[in-house]
């Protein structure tokens, strides 16, 4: 392929590009004669190493809409001006996530000339000559996703390093003695500030570094970083370095550092990519896709472990790009265990990955059963014994929280809007068919349900067990008055029940460490909240790795029935599968809800033998 020429596009930002830089590498080994050419933004082009393409085309992004940008005068005058260079390959270093973004690819390869379109595959996207198998983010690491599309054309698609070039940053003196050089960036591109740690929490680090190791602490990235939070707070003053680098002095800076610790961004690739130990922070992004991408093993991860985390770039879909409000796996992540960690980096070079501490499951099987996924979201063949087995199974292990979600059509209609919603649904441990249009489904795929399994009835069923076995119970939630009022009910019901705590409060984020306190502070064994849906299923996913229970459930208006507060239907309805009807007529302001019932149905019936059926060992 000595004659050949080939375009390169990543149109993404810096990280995204550094990731690149293997492939790029492994391409111009296997083709040294080519005549390389890459399409990248014009922030990150600086970081390219020279020698390793013959020609840098940038990519102007100044709206912060990628799309907008791309159908930008300056930039469609480049397309028009690629026709002439005659490129025999094109490769698209990009996931094809969004439909919309399809066409302006498309456009761009039409634009290239080029007779083979190389990229990652998906549903959304038919113009390719040669591809991957797109698996989806985190089934490989981006680079490793890259180095195999490059493979296409002969290269090595085995890791190799990331690249990055680098420029002396004038007048920064070299580290003092055997005093360590810490670089801090607080802040994580302007893609997505839900990937950020608290200042606070940086500053807690950098004070516990100066006065245990005398380190020497600086401050890289932007203004807009709230560098200036940390620099406020230091015991000892920092070199602060925010604004006054370019890419490349950036990438000198940290290379002659003894660590680097940041959360997943750009930064945080440039800095493995020297090899400089990384100590990495996730939150709602996905470390199996952007981990550092380091040669040895010298970059620490850390994560909180929280159920709904990573919510962004998990399957086929970009998902909650600014995470919830909530932010709750940011905030669990204390200064403790990055100052761990980063000890640990100075004194061996970082490795590993570190979540919130779990315990070990028990790995004892309590049944077989089948899964069926609806829509995408899964739904369990278990019946209401099956599942009271379980919980005592649990209980009896002691091994961590479970969470169980009571899964019904409207909660799978939500789940295709709400990308966090739908990966809380496919992370927790049971999801029991609460509702009968999950039966109609069911019998529609050729896998039907042995029966509907509901938290209004659930509730009770478990009270009663819990009485007979010593479980002990905590309600949270509902409107004032209502749990004291079904908790006093369930006692009269069954005199040896132990029900350990009533709270109401809310699912706020302000309160959750309140909350969880008493939670804990009271030793029960299952947690049933009932904030509403989707909202106490979304509290429960950020606080699972903090409650010291065994079960966590949102059971959504079973303690107004339990209360009395809202009738049920008969159950000659309820046996009929009618409760519906009953409650639309009691409460018409439902109708609207209620109508994600039929857009449900036809929604199966279009989807039709795409639904999964999966067989699991265990539940």
């Amino acid at each position: 392929m000595a004659s050949e020429c080939i375009l390169l596009v990543q149109l993404a930002d810096i990280g995204d590009l550094v990731l690149t830089t293997p492939a790029i590498a492994a391409l111009r080994k296997a083709h040294p004669q080519a005549r390389i050419d890459l399409l990248a933004t014009e922030r990150a082009l600086p970081l390219v190493p020279d020698g390793l393409v013959n020609r840098l085309i940038p990519f102007v992004r100044g709206s912060g809409n990628a799309s907008r940008d791309f159908f930008a005068w300056g930039n469609l005058r480049r397309l028009h001006a690629m026709r002439k260079r005659q490129y025999d390959a094109l490769i698209i270093f990009h996931h094809f996530s969004l439909r919309k973004g399809v066409f302006k690819f498309w456009l761009l390869a039409k634009a290239s000339g080029a007779g083979r379109i190389i990229g990652l595959k998906n549903q959304n996207i038919g113009f390719l000559t040669d591809w991957v198998e797109d698996e989806g983010f985190g089934a490989r690491h981006q680079a490793q996703y890259w180095l195999d599309l490059v493979a296409l054309l002969g290269a090595c698609g085995s890791p190799r390093p990331a690249m990055v070039k680098r420029n002396a940053m004038p007048k920064l003196a070299a580290a003092k003695g055997d005093k360590p050089r810490i670089v801090i960036h607080t802040g994580s591109g302007g893609y997505s500030e839900a990937r950020r740690w608290s200042p606070e929490g940086f500053a807690a680090v950098a004070n516990e570094l100066q006065k245990e190791r005398g380190a020497e602490i600086v401050l890289v990235g932007q203004p807009e970083d709230d560098a200036d939070r940390v620099a406020s707070r230091l015991v000892s003053e920092p070199i602060n370095l925010v604004g006054a680098t370019s890419l490349p002095q950036l990438a000198d800076v940290i290379s002659g550092a003894d660590l680097f610790i940041g959360a997943d961004s750009g930064v945080m690739h440039i800095a493995a990519a020297t090899g400089t130990p990384v100590v990495s922070i996730f939150g709602p992004s996905n470390p199996a896709a952007w981990r550092p991408w380091t040669a040895g093993a010298n970059a620490a991860v850390l994560s909180s472990g929280v159920e709904c985390s990573p919510c962004s770039y998990v399957g086929q879909g970009i998902g909650a790009r600014e995470g919830c409000a909530a932010r709750t796996c940011m905030k669990l992540l204390r200064p403790q265990q990055v100052l761990e960690a980063a000890q640990l980096a100075l004194d061996t070079g970082a490795r590993g990955t570190a979540e919130m501490a779990k315990p070990a499951r028990s790995s004892t099987p309590v049944g077989t059963e089948s899964r069926l996924k609806l829509l995408g979201v899964p739904v369990d063949a278990i019946t209401y014994s099956g599942w009271m087995d379980r919980i005592g199974a649990w209980i009896r292990a002691g091994d961590g929280a479970r969470h169980v979600c009571t899964v019904n059509p409207e909660f799978i209609m939500i789940a295709q809007g709400d990308p966090i919603f739908f990966n809380i649904l496919n992370r927790a441990e049971i999801c029991v068919p609460d509702g009968i249009g999950l039966l109609w489904a069911s019998r529609h795929v050729g896998a039907p349900l042995p029966e509907r399994v509901t938290g209004s009835d659930g509730v009770p069923l478990i009270a009663r067990h819990a009485a007979q076995n010593g479980w002990k119970l905590y309600l949270l939630g509902a409107a004032e008055g209502v749990a004291e009022r079904a908790a006093r009910i369930l006692r009269e019901q069954h005199p040896q029940l132990l029900i350990t705590g009533v709270y109401g409060g809310s699912p706020d984020a302000a309160e959750e460490d309140e909350i969880v306190a008493r939670i804990n502070a009271s030793g029960a064994d299952i947690l049933l909240v009932a904030y509403g849906a989707p909202q106490q299923d979304l509290w429960i996913a950020r606080n699972l790795p903090r409650l010291e229970v065994s079960m966590a459930m949102g059971v959504g208006g079973a303690l107004d029935f339990i209360a009395g507060v809202v009738p049920r239907a008969p159950y000659w309805m309820r046996d009929r599968g009618m409760e519906w009807l009953y409650r639309l007529l009691r409460q018409p302001w439902r109708l609207r809800r209620m109508l994600r019932l039929p857009r449900f149905a036809l929604a199966v019936l279009q989807q039709g033998s795409d639904n999964e059926v999966i067989r699991r060992a265990s539940i």
